[in-house]
């Protein structure tokens, strides 16, 4: 006998803080929405998490209880040079800290309250079909139909998603790596830090529980040149920034070994392929100093589910929903994409690093229009 394929209205591949928003932004409004997850929560990722406060109303409005989880709220800024400058600055916007683990596991839970059909431990191997007729989306665990997609994958292109590369805005050509641990340590509650080094930075916060996030950046050849032993690596490369030495040798460290991802590269991709829509570092993994990516994330979803419903509501073609999605994520974006462009040719350079910092420190008001380039208005 043969099974009877399930149908949903949108289908999104991928369960990180991207898709969850969306899928529960749909959900609220009575649109079908089963959301395709490859892990199984609640899990760690690679991920600064520090997020600004411009997502605290619309995280609220999604029905995570953030006043309630007793969140650090981080409103003062720390950024060291690899010769031992520290430049400090307040944060005027601000933002606080919460784990991955703990923001994604809340989204999910909501997402499933509401209806939302996740299905964990799931790989997506194949999207066929059109906007015209929809779409069969392949899986590990069967075969699904949905109106619409959405990839929200993170920052692997699945090999059935055809980018346009030719297209993309190239921050660097290198490949990086990122390298995330969990720490307990004296640290200030209320504080966030950059330490530089060479060919990366690393910030250090807090995030909910006696956990405080370190998590850096540098590029590939770093850790080949260090036999690619993670741990000679930042006492070779990271030690060198004094800030950095203390933090790693007085911390005591949650995990022996940290969670890494590999074979990043940072530019603006697109915001569709193939007539399914992208979010979230699927539209593009941009560096960390453009901004909280989280919040862009979340921001994105908003800006994509508003043009879904108007879609869903027949109120426009699924055409026109690419067109004016895409015209919404460059108004929303396009600044602070530049802006961190520009910003991340300053830092993990030594001298370069140090005399900016220094003329930055003699200049706050130009340190605060930096600053307010990274973040976004309230949502």
């Amino acid at each position: 006998m043969e099974t009877q394929t399930e149908h949903f209205e949108c289908a999104v591949i991928g369960g990180g803080l991207a898709g969850l928003c969306l899928a529960v932004q749909l959900a609220s409004r009575g649109v079908s929405v089963v959301v395709f997850e490859k892990n199984k929560y609640p899990s760690h990722k690679v991920c600064g998490e520090y997020i600004s406060m411009e997502s605290w109303p619309f995280l609220e409005g999604l029905g995570v209880p953030l006043a309630r989880l007793n969140l650090p709220e981080i409103h003062h800024l720390g950024v060291s040079s690899e010769r031992g400058f520290m430049l400090e600055h307040p944060l005027e916007m601000g933002g606080f800290g919460i784990s991955r683990y703990s923001l994604d596991n809340c989204l999910f839970e909501i997402a499933s309250r509401m209806g939302v059909r996740v299905m964990q431990e799931c790989r997506v191997t194949d999207v066929q079909g059109n906007p015209s007729v929809g779409f069969e989306i392949r899986t590990s665990l069967g075969n699904i139909r949905a109106k619409t997609v959405c990839g929200s994958y993170g920052k692997y292109a699945p090999q059935f998603i055809h980018l346009d590369d030719s297209n993309a805005l190239k921050a660097d050509s290198q490949n990086y790596i990122g390298v995330k641990y969990h720490i307990k340590t004296n640290f200030p509650s209320n504080r966030i830090e950059l330490h530089n080094f060479s060919d990366g930075y690393c910030g250090i916060s807090k995030v909910d529980g006696e956990w405080h996030c370190l998590c850096y950046l540098t590029t590939a050849q770093n850790l080949l040149a260090n036999g690619k032993d993670v741990k000679r690596m930042e006492e070779t490369v990271l030690y060198q920034n004094p800030f950095l030495k203390n933090h790693f040798s007085n911390a005591e460290f949650v995990n022996a070994q940290p969670l890494i991802i590999s074979n990043v590269q940072f530019n603006k991709r697109q915001t569709d392929a193939g007539g399914i829509f992208l979010l979230g570092d699927a539209a593009g993994s941009i560096t960390p100093l453009c901004g909280n990516g989280m919040s862009m994330g979340m921001r994105a979803s908003k800006l994509l589910a508003e043009q879904l419903l108007l879609f869903f509501d027949q109120k426009q073609s699924h055409e026109e929903a690419l067109k004016n999605y895409h015209r919404a994520w460059n108004a929303a974006f396009g600044t602070r994409i530049r802006a961190g462009y520009h910003l991340q040719k300053l830092f993990g350079k030594s001298r370069t690093t140090d005399f900016a910092l220094k003329l930055l420190h003699r200049t706050p008001w130009l340190t605060s229009q930096l600053i307010s380039l990274t973040h976004g208005t309230t949502f």
